[in-house]
């Protein structure tokens, strides 16, 4: 079992995609997206979307979609890096806060929208306030959008299930992760695939292993548990103290695997140091990939053989 770390040219590499022949892409906070080769040995710089790049998604043709919390839902060609806006507003109005997505097998995207009211430099701001105006939201091939899910508590990471009978969506605020079904039965119902996570979820996505993994960004916080359900004007007043007062992720690197029913697979809670505050994951044949809002380098840890 090995944990290794891969520094990147950027800081805050929040998400990891990986690409069939192994190869990881990554976006930092000054807009870069960049791909490392399979041993992290190569670095290049791929595309610059002009924003802030979140969640990453590979579509089949290689091209990939890039959740872009100032430039919304944008696709960088695989053919010369050129960056091609597919979406900015919805219903007329300016995102502000485009996340993470996943896509589906017929080109639909699924995408969520973590906050009506804040954008991503003032993410703690949402979270402690807990506004509850997240969305999920669904691009059609045609270019529909539908807003699909309204009122979550920070809408996060998005993730199908393995026969896309359901998707997924990460509300960081409440420790869930939310499951609305599309098809079966069950089609229009919404329910959870897990509740009561340990700490507060970040970004998910399914893996080759066609587990769920779930990033853990920082245990439960008994002080923000409270804040959120006090009065809201104590809550924005904890918002507008000093930083270095405000309550703070703690430094920890932990991940989880569900399967589609919702039971554990796997918790990866590892004591490493020198890497903290894991908000992408990606697992590819027994490779765990990471990425964090806050460090300059994706991490990877080889899950142990069976």
């Amino acid at each position: 079992m090995t944990f290794t770390v891969h520094p990147v040219p950027g800081h805050g590499a929040e998400d990891v995609v990986v690409a069939p022949d192994g190869s990881v892409f990554t976006g930092t906070d000054d807009g870069a997206i960049v791909r490392l080769s399979p041993d992290g040995r190569r670095i290049d710089r791929v595309a610059h979307t002009g924003g802030r790049p979140l969640g990453l998604e590979l579509f089949d043709n290689g091209d990939l979609l890039v959740c872009d919390a100032l430039a919304g839902l944008l696709v960088v060609h695989s053919y010369d890096g050129s960056v091609e806006t597919l979406l900015t507003d919805v219903d007329g109005v300016r995102m502000r806060f485009c996340n993470n997505a996943a896509i589906a097998g017929d080109g639909t995207i699924w995408f969520s929208d973590s906050s009506l009211h804040f954008g991503v430099d003032q993410w703690k701001d949402d979270f402690v306030q807990n506004t509850r105006t997240g969305r999920l939201l669904r691009r059609d091939p045609d270019g529909t959008v539908t807003s699909v899910i309204e009122g979550l508590a920070f809408a996060n990471g998005v993730a199908l299930s393995a026969d896309e009978q359901f998707v997924a969506v990460a509300e960081t605020g409440a420790r869930t992760v939310v499951r609305r079904w599309l098809a079966g039965p069950r089609a229009g119902e919404r329910d959870f695939l897990v509740r009561d996570l340990p700490g507060y979820p970040d970004n998910i996505a399914r893996g080759t292993d066609g587990l769920i993994w779930v990033t853990i960004a920082s245990p439960k916080d008994p002080l923000v548990e409270r804040l959120q359900t006090a009065p809201m004007a104590v809550r924005k007043a904890v918002t507008r103290i000093p930083e270095a007062l405000q309550p703070k992720p703690k430094e920890t690197i932990r991940v989880q695997a569900y399967d589609d029913t919702g039971v554990l697979v796997h918790d990866l809670d590892l004591s490493e140091t020198g890497y903290h505050m894991v908000t992408g994951v990606r697992e590819h044949d027994g490779r765990v990939w990471m990425g964090s809002l806050h460090e300059p380098a994706i991490a990877v840890y080889d899950l142990p053989m069976k």
